[in-house]
């Protein structure tokens, strides 16, 4: 995914940074708890279809 891209998006639920996570193909809001599924190079940005972290997640650094 494109980085550029990438940090100009934000979190639908709180509006805040989002990290990439380029193994787990996903963006993480670390505030909300939640993370959000790139599919076939698209992110799903739904708060319905995002996914809570673990609490190892939640714990683990930035």
């Amino acid at each position: 995914m494109d980085k550029k891209l990438i940090s100009l998006m934000v979190c639908p639920m709180c509006k805040g940074a989002l990290k990439y996570d380029k193994d787990a193909q996903e963006l993480i809001c670390k505030f909300d708890g939640v993370a959000y599924q790139i599919k076939d190079g698209i992110p799903v940005m739904l708060a319905e279809e995002a996914r809570p972290l673990t609490v190892d997640e939640k714990l683990a650094k930035s």
